[in-house]
C-alpha cells in the first residue's frame, strides 16, 4: 500500500540554527518535520502508541541525556524506527557505540546538506518495505551449537552455562547468522538486513560485529571455527565444526 501522507521526521538537536537549518531543508524535500532540543522530549513523543514518526535525526552531545541513551531507550522499548546518528565526534571508538545500542547510520559534523538528505532518502526508503529480507529472522526464538545456547525471543546467550549480555546489533546478526546455517552472506546483504543501510554504504560495522561473536562464542577467535570470513565474498556461520553446516 502507498503512503497517503508525507514521512514524518524527528530531529533531535540543541543547536537551534543547525536544528532550523535541517527541518527547514527536510520540509523543502516534502518531508513533515519536529524538532526537540533533548532526548527527553523526544522519548516522549514515543508513549503514544500511534505515533507517526517513520525516522529519527539524532545528535549525540544533548544536554542531560545523550543520543547514545535516548537511541539505547528507543530500541529498547522496541521501536525500529531508523536512527540517523550525527555527531562532532570522530572516533572509530564513537562510531562502533553508536551502533552498539542501535543506531542505523553515523554521519559526523559538519556534514554537506546532499549527503545528509542522500541518508535520510535510503534510509526510509530501505524501512518502507520495498526491499524484501532472504529470510524472517523473527521466527527463529531458540539456537544452540557447540557449548552454544541463544534464546532469541528473550535476548539471552549462554557459553558453558554462563550467561553473556549481547546488545541489540550483537543478538540481530547473531539471529541473522543463525537463521542461514551454512550460506555465504555477503557484507551488502548483512547491510541491508541486518542494519538496514543501503549495501553501498562503506562502513566497518559488520567487520566489527564479527570480531565481537568470535570474542564471545569461539575458542579461540584468532581460529575462527563457526563465524568464518570467505574472502572477497562475505562470512559463514558453520554451526558444525566439520564445517558440513
Amino acid at each position: 500500500m502507498s503512503r497517503t501522507h508525507p514521512n514524518h521526521i524527528l530531529v533531535v538537536e540543541d543547536e537551534v540554527h543547525l536544528a532550523k537549518g535541517i527541518k527547514f531543508n527536510l520540509e523543502a524535500e516534502g518531508y513533515r518535520t519536529t524538532t526537540v532540543g533533548n532526548g527527553t522530549s523526544a522519548l516522549k513523543l514515543f508513549e503514544f502508541p500511534q505515533t507517526d514518526i517513520d525516522l529519527v535525526i539524532l545528535d549525540l552531545m544533548l544536554p542531560g541525556m545523550s543520543g547514545y541513551s535516548v537511541c539505547e531507550a528507543l530500541r529498547g522499548a522496541g521501536h525500529d524506527i531508523p536512527i540517523l546518528m550525527l555527531s562532532a565526534r570522530t572516533l572509530s571508538e564513537d562510531r562502533s557505540r553508536g551502533f552498539d545500542v542501535g543506531a542505523n547510520q553515523y554521519l559526523a559534523k559538519p556534514f554537506e546538506l546532499d549527503e545528509l538528505l542522500s541518508r535520510v532518502k535510503n534510509l526510509l526508503t530501505f524501512a518502507s518495505g520495498k526491499k524484501i529480507p532472504v529470510v524472517k529472522t523473527d521466527e527463529l526464538q531458540h539456537f544452540e551449537f557447540a557449548n552454544v545456547i541463544v534464546e532469541f525471543d528473550t535476548h539471552q546467550a549462554t557459553v558453558d552455562g554462563k550467561s553473556i549480555r549481547l546488545t541489540s546489533y550483537e543478538m540481530k546478526l547473531l539471529r541473522y547468522f543463525c537463521s542461514n546455517p551454512g550460506r555465504v552472506i555477503s557484507r551488502t546483504e548483512l547491510l541491508e538486513n541486518v542494519w538496514s543501510m543501503p549495501g553501498t554504504v562503506t562502513t566497518r560495522a559488520p567487520d566489527q560485529f564479527m570480531r565481537r561473536l568470535r570474542k564471545y562464542f569461539e575458542p579461540d577467535p584468532a581460529e575462527p571455527r563457526y563465524f568464518l570470513t570467505v574472502r572477497d565474498a562475505g562470512y559463514r556461520f558453520v554451526p558444525d565444526e566439520d564445517g558440513t553446516g
